[in-house]
């Protein structure tokens, strides 16, 4: 991938996906009772797990396909479905279920710990991060080889984990309005990717509906 425009594209993807400043406020009230210290610790404990998770999706993500007999253009398909349906969500500046249910955020409230669960996975590196992860890796001419992908994932995780930790001054300055505003951005640039993911799997699937 030597085009840097592609390349910010696919660092900006990722980032808007993954969605640490979303995930901030959650972490800020899962945290409340810790000092800051601990807090800190679990937010770059957070950031370097879904980091890690993402990068086994992406070297994994082709032997996953092929075991399961998943096509890519299907996948492609079904993971815009997936971050549309998030997108959506985003726009409205409400919790994902995708993410996570209720329930889930429930136990997590009774966590002491929750830099791996559900941080990590999977408000961070959940399934429309994962999806999209193994997209990139399976694409074309304008998809990223490893390294530069490994390098992007990177990337987002230290922002991520640097998001998370200024989570308090980020909350004080920001306030509820200034996030909802930045996630429904965020969601609206969400929405037009999966669009993207799903138009290309639909023209894979039905070439007939391709333009000439």
């Amino acid at each position: 991938m030597d085009d840097l425009g592609t390349y910010l594209k696919t660092l900006i993807t990722l980032f808007v996906i993954v969605d640490p400043v979303g995930a901030a406020p959650l972490f800020l009230s899962l945290t409340a009772s810790h000092p800051p210290a601990d807090r800190h610790r679990m937010a770059w404990r957070a950031a370097v797990s879904a980091t890690a998770v993402l990068l086994v999706a992406a070297i994994a993500g082709k032997a996953v396909l092929q075991l399961f007999g998943i096509g890519l253009a299907s996948f492609r398909v079904a993971g815009g479905l997936l971050l549309l349906a998030m997108s959506l969500d985003m726009m409205n500046a409400r919790p994902s279920r995708s993410r996570q249910t209720p329930e889930e955020s429930e136990e997590a409230e009774a966590r002491e710990d929750i830099a791996v669960v559900p941080m990590a996975i999977p408000l961070l590196a959940g399934p429309g991060a994962i999806s999209t992860v193994i997209l990139l890796m399976q694409g074309k001419e304008a998809s990223p080889g490893l390294w530069q992908l490994a390098s992007i994932i990177v990337l987002v995780g230290a922002s991520a984990g640097l998001l998370l930790r200024l989570a308090v001054p980020m909350s004080r300055h920001l306030g509820r309005t200034g996030s909802n505003i930045l996630t429904r951005v965020m969601g609206l640039i969400l929405a037009a990717i999966a669009v993207e993911f799903m138009a290309a799997g639909t023209r894979e699937l039905l070439p007939a509906l391709a333009v000439r």
